[in-house]
């Protein structure tokens, strides 16, 4: 696959909800994870296995979805980006608003790493 269509595979399974499951398909084991620095993750985090954690990690902290958006995806060489916007109930905080650009390299047909920007204290 090349970058427009693994952009396209994970947009589609983001707004379905099915991320975690193509992650096996689009994600290199070795794949790396990079989170805004004051925010609820590690700064790095390393493997396919070490992102699987972060992502169950992120639904244990979610209490109810009540909204996503997702845009198309800008696809540039082996990178691609996309906003996204949730309105969600956490846990022990209450519902807010979150909103973040999420960037991506592609190398050999496989998400090799993913950025996320975002602010890092959520608005209510």
């Amino acid at each position: 696959m090349n970058t427009q269509e693994i952009a396209n595979k994970l947009v589609e399974a983001c707004r379905t909800g099915k991320s975690h499951e193509m992650q096996t398909e689009l994600y290199s084991e070795n794949a790396v994870s990079w989170e805004q620095e004051g925010g609820n993750f590690d700064v790095k985090t390393e493997g396919l296995a070490g992102i699987r954690k972060k992502g169950e990690q992120w639904q244990s902290m979610v209490e109810e979805i009540h909204s996503s958006e997702i845009s198309d995806p800008i696809v540039a060489g082996n990178h691609f980006s996309c906003r996204m916007a949730y309105e969600v109930t956490m846990k022990n905080v209450g519902k807010i608003q979150m909103e973040e650009i999420a960037v991506y390299e592609v190398n050999d047909g496989k998400i090799v790493s993913e950025r996320f920007f975002y602010p890092t204290a959520p608005q209510k």
